[in-house]
């Protein structure tokens, strides 16, 4: 291999394999000596990668943990099961990845051939994933078209569904995709209606960027406090206050954010010695999901408000206890 930067993204590509490659057998996989093996492996190093050497009949070269992320060199076969590992994370919500999930999946697709990308295609349309039944599901597709056009910034068309089933077609300025745990937002400028907008994503369809660029408008407010706030004046709300035998670092992360005013809703919780921690937040779910979801934490509670949560656990509790007898 004569071609210096092929040979080189091609030992790094050896290298970012998780073993010690000896200097002849690299030298025998680029068909080159290993003097130019030496050679390549100083100019890698200086590029900044951590190149380590160890000596003796059984040493050899591997690529070590240093300070900065290299790029990383997939074969087909790894770059499909990234993405299709992507699109669950990022369709599901899973709870502190979603939002690294569309980031990194855009990012990945954006590059990936067209042939794997059908493949991946194909492998999530055949495929499903056991969610924690609390919010919908979004269409990974849609996700990532969005995140590449806030990324861009390029405008954004999508056919979008509103509460009351009313149907329209919307062009916006996309600014920020936020995810509350439970479900996806855009936070958009709407250019028809002149002025900022939340939209639930599992209510777009058809959405594609135009390739028209825009210069970024600056939002008066965090993108998470203009979802809440919307989601306080929008969908119905209500105030929910339980408290939880366990001490809040028992609770799921979505718990403890809510309880110190995190994207749930307005929170504050106070843990009050004993194992016990009181949780208040605000929530748009229906108390038959929630309930649920408090429930799959497996920490005793206990609802103080509102009623109709109260009686929500109350038939689930009686539901489960038939299903045990």
């Amino acid at each position: 291999m004569t071609d210096t930067p092929a040979r080189l993204l091609s030992l790094l590509s050896l290298l970012q394999t998780p073993r010690e490659w000896p200097g002849s057998e690299l030298a025998q996989r680029l068909r080159v000596s290993s003097r130019t093996i030496r050679r390549d492996i100083e100019r890698l190093r200086d590029l900044g990668y951590p190149v380590e050497a160890t000596l003796g009949a059984e040493g050899g070269y591997r690529l070590v943990a240093g300070a900065a992320m290299p790029p990383l060199l997939l074969d087909d076969e790894e770059a499909v099961a990234i993405a299709v590992g992507l699109r669950a994370g990022a369709g599901h919500a899973i709870e502190g990845v979603e939002e690294a999930s569309v980031r990194a999946l855009a990012k990945l697709e954006q590059v990936l051939p067209s042939r794997l990308r059908r493949r991946v295609s194909v492998l999530q349309s055949a495929t499903t994933a056991l969610t924690r039944g609390d919010g919908p599901s979004v269409d990974p597709g849609t996700l990532t078209t969005m995140a590449s056009a806030v990324a861009g910034p390029e405008r954004l068309r999508f056919a979008y569904r509103a509460g009351d089933g009313a149907r329209s077609r919307r062009l916006v300025e996309p600014y920020r995709l936020v995810s509350t745990g439970s479900r996806w937002y855009l936070v958009a400028y709407d250019l028809e209606r002149e002025d900022w907008r939340t939209f639930r994503v599992d209510r777009v369809g058809e959405a594609f960027a135009t390739g028209a660029r825009f210069v970024a408008r600056q939002l008066p407010m965090d993108a998470e406090e203009f979802v809440r706030r919307g989601l306080r004046g929008g969908d119905t709300t209500y105030a929910v206050e339980v408290t939880f035998a366990a001490d809040a670092a028992a609770l799921p992360g979505w718990l403890r954010e809510s309880a110190a005013g995190g994207a749930d809703g307005e929170g504050d919780g106070d843990g009050d010695g004993g194992g016990r921690t009181r949780i208040r937040f605000e929530t748009a779910d229906a108390p038959e999901w929630l309930v649920a979801r408090l429930a799959l934490t497996g920490v005793p509670f206990t609802v103080q408000a509102p009623a109709a949560l109260a009686a929500a656990a109350r038939a689930l509790g009686a539901r489960l206890a038939g299903a045990g007898a």
